[in-house]
């Protein structure tokens, strides 16, 4: 009998909509909806990465569209849309009017996919994720923000970097929000199991921690015209598989606290299970002083976030 495919709509075909899109079919995560107000462009991209299709060997399909009504009854939506970072500003000058298309997206897509899990990536994110959240209705466990997996890839590649050794044996733990006030933590951060602590200087992990920190800002000062692409993109499909194929990854995301880790009412990124629940379970890490107020800090910066919302 054969199996339905999964379909997976993404809104805003810029370069993370298009680059998340061509990684889902390449993984062959299910058929892809690219939609976009500008007319012409997400079904660009879409036929551009379906006569690729013969040369990568995938058989799902990408549709480019303008119309929400083609992405209704998707199980897994990502928003993408909102304005780029350019050189000088934060995350944060982006909250408001970021804040208005990611409502009015919701509002779109909930009419047609009122089931669905949505995934978050507009900046800031951990605010975004809160006005999708509060504008869809959705339950908390069916709503994320993905800047988590990416922070922790930025510092994996660090990490790799400067031990000459393979990316697949790093792992690192990033929390707090996704900005200048993430919390990387060194700690719960190793090489096949060797805390980093044990082979990397104090200094060296502290300038490492900063990079993480400027991760984004780096690539947009380098690119002076646009923000990083390539790693967000494979973020997101990142935690895409792990909810289309079940896999119970464990990911930093931003996700909604009722009480862990002594916050409450917020989005943040903490480690979770995502599966094909969404958000499975929100693992509670021991910290040391420092880091729970580094990390109390990231709340507070959070909170100030959503309380200057004006939507």
């Amino acid at each position: 009998m054969d199996v339905p495919r999964k379909k997976i709509t993404i809104v805003g075909a810029g370069h993370v909509g298009a680059t998340t899109a061509q990684h889902c079919v390449e993984k062959r995560l299910g058929d892809v909806v690219l939609i976009d107000i500008v007319e012409g462009v997400p079904q660009g991209k879409a036929l551009d990465m379906m006569e690729s299709a013969p040369l990568l060997g995938f058989d799902m399909i990408v549709s480019g569209t303008n119309d929400y009504a083609d992405t209704a009854n998707s199980d897994v939506v990502v928003i993408t849309a909102g304005l780029p970072r350019k050189p000088g500003m934060s995350r944060e000058d982006l909250r408001d009017t970021n804040a208005n298309i990611v409502k009015e997206v919701t509002e779109n897509i909930i009419k047609h996919s009122p089931n669905c899990i949505m995934i978050v990536v507009s900046n800031p994110v951990d605010t975004m994720t809160y006005v999708a959240m509060k504008t869809s209705g959705l339950p908390k466990n069916r709503i994320l923000g993905m800047a988590g997996v990416l922070d922790a890839a930025r510092f994996r590649h660090f990490i790799s970097d400067e031990l000459k050794v393979s990316h697949l044996d790093v792992h690192a733990t990033v929390m707090g929000l996704h900005g200048t006030d993430m919390v990387p933590l060194p700690s719960h951060s190793s090489v096949a199991g060797i805390p980093i602590t044990e082979l990397i200087s104090k200094e060296k992990i502290d300038k490492m921690v900063q990079r993480t920190r400027d991760g984004g800002a780096e690539i947009v000062k380098l690119l002076k015209t646009g923000s990083a692409y390539y790693a967000p993109g494979a973020s997101v499909a990142e935690g895409i598989e792990s909810i289309i194929r079940d896999k119970k990854r464990v990911h930093p995301c931003p996700v909604y606290l009722e009480g862990e880790y002594g916050l409450d009412g917020i989005f943040m990124g903490v480690p979770c299970i995502i599966g094909a629940d969404g958000v499975e379970k929100i693992i509670e890490l021991k910290l040391n002083d420092e880091e729970r107020a580094l990390l109390q800090k990231s709340a507070e910066s959070v909170r100030n976030s959503v309380k200057q919302l004006k939507v």
